[in-house]
C-alpha cells in the first residue's frame, strides 16, 4: 500500500510523476530512476513500485530484484545507485533542518521545532525532498496539508 497525500492528488490517477511515498521507498532501497526511466514504465509496473512492501528484508530485496530487471528490460540499463549521502535523508533528523525552515517562512508557514516533532516521517522526508533539496512549487500545499 502506499502512502498518499493530498499535494500529489493530481499525480496518483497517472502516476506520470514518482509520487513521494514511491520515491521515499526507492531511497530505501539505494536506487535512483530518473523522469524518463519512469515514463518508460507500463501503468503496471509503476503501480507494482508503489505499492510493493518493504518492511522484511525478503520484500526489500524482491522489490530491487523487481525494479532492476524491470529497468534492464524497458530501459536497457539498470536503475543507477543512489549516493550515500541522498539514502540518510530515508530517515529524516529528528530537529527541523534550517534551511526547510527557511524555505518555509519563503512559503508563509513557521515551520516550528514542536510542529516538526508532530509529523511523522513520511511527513518529515516529504518537506525535505520539496524544501531542502531543491524548492519546490508544491513544498507550500505539503506545508499547508501537514502543519497544523
Amino acid at each position: 500500500m502506499i502512502r498518499k497525500f493530498k499535494f500529489e492528488d493530481e499525480i496518483y490517477a497517472s502516476l506520470s510523476c514518482l509520487p513521494m511515498a514511491a520515491r521515499r521507498k526507492l531511497d530505501q532501497l539505494g536506487l535512483k530512476i530518473g523522469f524518463d526511466q519512469w515514463q518508460q514504465l507500463s501503468r503496471g509496473e509503476r503501480l507494482m513500485i508503489c505499492h510493493a512492501p518493504i518492511a522484511a528484508p525478503d520484500e526489500v530485496e524482491a522489490l530491487r530484484v523487481f525494479v532492476h530487471d524491470v529497468m534492464m528490460a524497458k530501459c536497457g540499463a539498470k536503475p543507477k545507485d543512489l549516493p550515500p549521502e541522498k539514502r540518510l535523508g530515508v530517515n529524516p533528523p529528528a530537529a527541523v533542518p534550517p534551511q526547510l525552515v527557511e524555505s518555509a517562512q519563503k512559503s508563509g508557514v513557521a515551520l516550528t521545532q514542536a510542529a516538526w516533532a508532530a509529523l511523522d516521517d513520511d511527513e518529515r522526508y516529504a518537506l525535505i525532498k520539496l524544501g531542502v533539496e531543491k524548492e519546490s512549487h508544491k513544498l507550500k500545499a505539503a506545508l499547508n496539508e501537514f502543519v497544523k
